[in-house]
């Protein structure tokens, strides 16, 4: 294997997929603004993923809250994840975190590389029998998975690569942070 041309062409393909069109800025600015009704209605931001996706979610939470003075949790803690999945199933644990910490006008960001992760799923509908303001979804594989149906705004990133998707997903979320707060370079 020719080490530096896979390389090459790894991060030229993943440079075409996040080149920005129209339809994905009016999205990412569509998100930035539920973040900041939210926000200013006295409400929270959850944002959930599966394994690479959660660390997603984390990063995005930490900075969110600290640097764009958001708030934003997550349900990364293992205890409440063996807890809850032990005791409602792993399909039903987001869904159950959902139900105990949600409120009603929240916002709900979810992450599926596949779009199909049963308890992000079910985490949707949680939310929406809280009536949270509003739902996000990030997904990628197929256009149509379950996922990209259920959201208020459905970001779809157009690769079956799990490295890309997830890349991705952190690159707009992490781009929304910033937007926020206003600027790329500021004293964390």
């Amino acid at each position: 294997m020719n080490t530096k041309k896979f390389l090459k062409n790894y991060l030229e393909d993943f440079s075409d997929l996040v080149r920005p069109d129209e339809y994905i800025l009016e999205q990412l600015e569509e998100v930035a603004g539920l973040l900041r009704v939210v926000h200013n209605s006295g409400r929270k931001t959850i944002i959930a993923g599966n394994g690479g996706s959660a660390a997603i979610a984390s990063h995005f939470s930490v900075d969110l809250t600290k640097n764009a003075d958001v708030r934003c949790v997550n349900f990364n803690e293992s205890d409440l994840i063996t807890c809850f999945s032990n005791d409602y199933g792993y399909d039903r644990w987001v869904e159950k975190a959902i139900d105990f910490y949600g409120d009603e006008g929240d916002l709900l960001i979810v992450i599926s590389s596949s779009g199909s992760s049963k308890n992000i799923l079910n985490a949707v509908n949680a939310a929406r029998k809280k009536n949270f303001k509003a739902v996000v979804t990030f997904s990628g594989f197929s256009k149509d998975n379950p996922l990209s149906k259920l959201g208020n705004v459905n970001l779809w990133v157009n690769s079956k690569a799990y490295n890309f998707i997830e890349n991705t997903h952190q690159l707009w979320l992490l781009s929304m942070v910033d937007l926020i707060i206003g600027s790329r370079e500021y004293s964390a």
